[in-house]
This record gives structure tokens, C-alpha cells and sequence, in this order.
């Protein structure tokens, strides 16, 4: 038996580690995407792949990675020294711009461990800068590929994975030192486990990690015990096009068990917002500890007790070759809104109304730059408070990038960015406000946006109003002023100016 000081203690280190990895990512990264942005995230796993620890970094990334990890120790033996990497949303990945590479740990000659961080890369190739083309229908339109591979052998990189990733981008520099980043922080929590295995000894490392799981499952079976038993259905839409895309799910109570069903949701489409199973996974662990107890810990135990059925070609677990870029990053936030209405129906007293439900993406480039970044917006109001102004929300944890840093890496500037007044739902509680933020270019580019909630309201909560939607304005140089798709790619030129309107959350009560 563990102790539970020893168990809190081994809980924090273990987090502390993953914290670290995040850190050594970030400040030895090249791009502003990481950098600045902290579009990454780390986790430390067990031998066989179940999450030991994570740090509170980008939702999405974190309840996706075990399929990534799991993926590669199918491929691949465990070998002391090397590293592997995949982005193929097939093989658990979200979408390709987001690789994950991973490392194991040995103790001698034992098998003690994995560490895996992910990274957002600005630009892996494709059809359009920033590797989502909005009129994608295929992954093979979206940038390169990489199934679980052989990536860093002997301190090195592999040149059969990282030459033609690095040349399949618009910005081959940026990559290498993004990649170079992605392995020192990997390196760096290696040791960290190395130096702590041979503190505690290999028996107590090993009986401390199978208690932590331990103690992650009784505490969730605890919390899904006191939930009232039954069946809850939400559905909530995608916007594609005029039309809507329906996202449904069923979650079922019983005992001290989850199970959410999606059976009756929409089939795959032929645009880039397919999600893969291994994101709708991700959203479901999200929404049940927020309806829970976000003190639990993050690990694999925790999640023994939820189960998820996503029928195979549908929105929420789409097949290849399905393009799946927006599947990440604006799907994500829509099964995670269907969820948490779902739950609201259990629980209404923990429950936030739907926050802005996109992640307003933006990206420029041409073939000297790529930018990509995620725009706030307005949380839902809470049941007990105001939601939150210009924050990000649900399945991301992203920063904003500075504005000077912006304008040092890339030829456009800034020339607003406030709050989007009267945006937030009315109600006893008011939603957040959105943000206004308006770009002018300096340089011939292309500009891709994926963004939600341009026609359908961000909902209230037990009586409060909807947010208000999202809007995207181009401003030629001209004069003319043209209201933009919510997921579109166009040509800018200099002079010409973008100006985009994020919504608001929903009010409650």
C-alpha cells in the first residue's frame, strides 16, 4: 500500500515532470506558434501507454495523445536511445500540423516509461499556407504525412522521417527548430524519470505509478457514483455552408459508470471538419471532468470508467482518406458543447452555458512565412458567475501572441484588438465577450479561416440568452468590404485589411 502523502507527492512530480517537458518545448522552440502561443503539450505514460501525468496544457492534444502512443508501440519495440513520431490523425493524431513525438524511458535495462510532447507546426505543406486549406476533401490536401516512424536515433534525426517532413514545408527552418525543441524536451524528462527511478528504486517507482492509476479510477467512479443515473441527449450543428451538419450523443449513467453514444450523429463530409475518433475521445474526457471534479487526477485510471461509441464514417470518427484539419481544432469544440449540454440535463448546477464553441482560426503565409493562430472569445456564463471575456475556451489552452511579436516575424501589423462589446448572452449571469481584432497586410498572401458559430448561436443555459455569432469581414485597399465564409481561403494584398468578430458565450439563468 501507498501512503497518500507519498501518493500526492508522486501525483505532483510526475505532473511536474510533464510541466517541465512543456517548458524546455517552449522556450527552445523557433516558431511564435510554440513559443509564444504554447501550442503544445506533454504527458508522461506508462510502459504499456495508459497516461500517467499531464500537464494542463491544450485538452485536445492531452485525451488524443494515448491513441498517438499506443499507435507507435504497435509499430515499434521500445528501444533505449531512440524517439518516435507520428501525425497521421489515423493513427491517433488529430490533424497533421500537430506532431507528436515520443521517447521511452529505461532504467538499465528495464522499460519503465514514455514521455510525448506534441507540437503545433506552423506548416507541413499542402495546398494552402498553414496546411488547412478550407476546400480540402482530402487529407492528402492537407500536408504531409507521417505514420508512427523511426524518428531520433543516437541524438540524431532520422533522415528518412525529417527530411522530407522538413521539405515538404513552406518554412523548412522554422520546422528544424521546432522539431530540435520537440526532441530536447523529450530528452530533458527522460532524465527527470531516470534520476527518479534510481531514487525510489525500480519496485517502489513501478508500485507508485499502478497506486496513482489506482487512485485516478476510484476517484472518478467516486464522482460518476453520485451523478443521478439515466440517459441525457443533446445534438448541436456544424455549419457547412447553408446547410448544418448534426452532432448527436446519448450519455448513459449507471452506477459509477459513462458511456456516451453518437450513434445518430451525421456521416462524414466532404470538407476538412471531420473529426477522428481519437478527438471526439479527447472531448469526452474533457466534459466529464468539468460535470465531475477537475482536482481528479488527469491519467489513464481516471478514464477507465467512461466509454464511448462513435460508429465509423460519421462527423465524430470519420474514415480515411477524410480531410480532417478542422476536425481538431472547430469539430472538437462542437462535440464538447453537445456533451456538456447533455450533462447539463444530469447535473445543471455545474455545468457552464456553450462558450463561443470555435477557435476562430486565422492563417496567412506564402513561400517565406506561415502564421497560424487561434482568436478568444467568450466564455459561457457559469452557474454561480459571468463567464470569462476574450479567453479561450473548451478544447484549447492556447496564449495570445503578442502583438510585437507578430509584427516582428511577419509582414502584417495589428492595427485593433479589443473587447467585442455587447457580444456576451444576456441573463443572471452574462456570457463573456467576444474580441475584435483587426489585422492590416503589408505582403501578397493567402488567408485561410475556420471558424464556427457564424450562424448558429453559442446557447444559454436555464433561461439565459445565446452568445452573439461570430463574423469575418475583408476590407480591400479600395474600399470595398465583403463578409467572408466562416471557413474560406482567400488572396490578400497589401493594404488590404482583415477584421474578425468572435463570439460571445451564452448567458445562464
Amino acid at each position: 500500500m501507498i501512503d497518500p502523502i507519498t501518493l500526492e507527492v508522486a501525483r505532483n512530480r510526475f505532473s511536474a515532470i510533464a510541466e517541465e517537458m512543456g517548458g524546455v518545448l517552449r522556450r527552445t522552440s523557433l516558431s511564435p506558434n510554440i513559443k509564444e502561443r504554447a501550442d503544445c503539450s506533454a504527458a508522461v505514460f506508462t510502459p504499456d501507454g495508459e497516461m500517467l501525468a499531464q500537464a494542463e496544457h491544450i485538452p485536445v492534444h492531452l485525451g488524443s495523445m494515448p491513441e498517438s502512443v499506443a499507435a507507435c508501440l504497435r509499430a515499434f519495440d521500445p528501444i533505449p536511445g531512440v524517439q518516435y513520431a507520428v501525425n497521421d490523425p489515423f493513427y491517433g493524431g488529430t490533424h497533421l500540423n500537430d506532431l507528436t513525438v515520443l521517447a521511452p524511458v529505461f532504467a538499465g535495462n528495464d522499460h519503465v516509461a514514455w514521455v510525448a510532447n506534441r507540437a503545433h507546426h506552423a506548416d507541413v505543406g499542402g495546398e494552402a499556407p498553414g496546411s488547412m486549406p478550407a476546400h480540402a476533401t482530402s487529407v492528402f490536401q492537407e500536408g504531409h504525412i507521417v505514420p508512427p516512424s523511426l524518428a531520433v536515433q543516437d541524438d540524431r534525426w532520422v533522415d528518412e522521417f525529417v527530411v522530407p517532413f522538413v521539405e515538404a514545408s513552406r518554412t523548412p527552418w522554422e520546422r528544424r527548430g521546432d522539431l530540435d525543441a520537440q526532441m530536447g524536451a523529450n530528452a530533458v524528462a527522460v532524465l527527470r524519470l531516470q534520476d527518479l527511478v534510481a531514487q525510489e528504486g525500480l519496485d517502489r517507482f513501478a508500485a507508485v505509478t499502478d497506486a496513482l492509476l489506482g487512485y485516478g479510477e476510484r476517484r472518478m467512479t467516486a464522482a460518476l457514483g453520485i451523478l443521478p443515473d439515466g440517459t441525457y441527449t443533446f445534438d448541436d450543428f456544424m455549419e457547412f455552408g447553408s446547410e448544418d451538419v448534426a452532432i448527436r450523443v446519448a450519455v448513459t449513467i449507471e452506477g459509477d459508470t459513462l458511456h456516451a453514444d453518437f450513434a445518430n450523429s451525421d456521416p462524414q463530409v466532404e470538407s476538412n471538419f471531420n473529426a477522428v475518433e481519437a478527438v471526439t475521445r479527447s472531448c469526452l474526457y474533457y466534459a466529464v471532468r468539468v460535470a465531475t471534479d477537475p482536482t481528479i487526477p488527469a491519467n489513464g485510471g481516471c478514464y477507465r470508467p467512461i466509454t464511448l461509441a462513435a460508429p465509423e464514417g460519421t462527423i465524430v470518427n470519420a474514415m480515411a482518406p477524410a480531410a480532417v484539419a478542422a476536425g481538431n481544432v472547430e469539430t472538437s469544440q462542437r462535440i464538447a458543447d453537445v456533451l456538456l449540454g447533455a450533462l447539463a440535463q444530469a447535473v445543471p448546477d455545474r455545468i457552464p452555458a456553450a462558450s463561443q464553441g470555435t477557435m476562430n482560426n486565422v492563417l496567412i503565409g506564402n513561400d517565406e512565412f506561415a502564421y497560424y493562430e487561434t482568436v478568444a472569445g467568450g466564455q459561457g456564463a457559469r452557474p454561480y458567475r459571468d463567464g470569462q471575456s476574450g479567453i479561450q475556451t473548451g478544447m484549447t489552452n492556447t496564449q495570445n501572441t503578442p502583438i510585437e511579436a507578430l509584427h516582428t516575424h511577419y509582414p502584417f501589423r495589428v492595427e485593433a484588438y479589443t473587447l467585442r462589446r455587447n457580444s456576451g448572452g444576456a441573463g443572471k449571469y452574462s456570457g463573456g465577450e467576444g474580441i475584435r481584432r483587426e489585422l492590416i497586410f503589408e505582403a501578397p498572401a493567402t488567408l485561410s479561416l475556420m471558424g464556427e458559430r457564424r450562424r448558429n448561436t453559442p446557447w444559454g443555459l436555464a433561461g439565459g440568452a445565446p452568445g452573439a455569432v461570430g463574423e469575418d469581414w475583408l476590407v480591400r485597399e479600395g474600399g470595398s468590404k465583403e463578409r467572408l465564409p466562416g471557413k474560406t481561403t482567400v488572396e490578400v494584398e497589401p493594404g488590404d485589411r482583415l477584421i474578425v468578430l468572435t463570439p460571445g458565450g451564452g448567458g445562464w439563468g
